[in-house]
């Protein structure tokens, strides 16, 4: 799947060790596949999709791929909305209008054992689910022509 790939991990570092966890799935994925990763860390999943911006449009280095990964739990606010809603759309508009391919691991949920069902490598392991999304994105894009 995806060989040679050049990836980008954009991880949120909002929630610690549930950051840890998705990207040691993710990474696992990665090392299966040979791809080259690189690990890039923003506050929170909101500044996800400025930091790939950046790497397309700024950064030397082309990537095949992003992988973003990161956690939001609701609270007492509709902070929580705006977040998940924000992140999810520039990620998608990003890969539609841009061409880009990216594995969506940004888990949205209501308490932490949510979180970690969904992050736990043993259980949910949405981090390498986010990366195998990724390379397949990045094999389909191969196929259209891209390089």
């Amino acid at each position: 799947m995806a060989p040679n790939s050049r990836v980008m991990i954009v991880e949120a570092r909002f929630y610690d060790e549930l950051a840890d966890e998705l990207v040691a799935g993710a990474e696992a994925v990665l090392a299966e596949a040979n791809a080259e990763v690189r690990r890039v860390t923003v506050p929170g999943a909101f500044e996800i999709p400025g930091a790939i911006a950046m790497a397309e449009t700024i950064s030397s280095v082309h990537y095949d791929g992003y992988v973003a990964l990161g956690c939001v739990i609701r609270g007492e606010t509709t902070h929580y909305d705006y977040v998940c809603g924000e992140s999810a759309r520039a990620l998608q508009d990003m890969a539609v209008r841009d061409r880009v391919a990216i594995g969506y691991g940004i888990l949205t949920v209501e308490n932490q054992e949510q979180a970690w069902a969904r992050a736990d490598r043993k259980r949910g392991n949405k981090g390498g689910d986010a990366a195998r999304a990724c390379l397949s994105m990045i094999d389909l894009a191969r196929e259209f022509g891209r390089s």
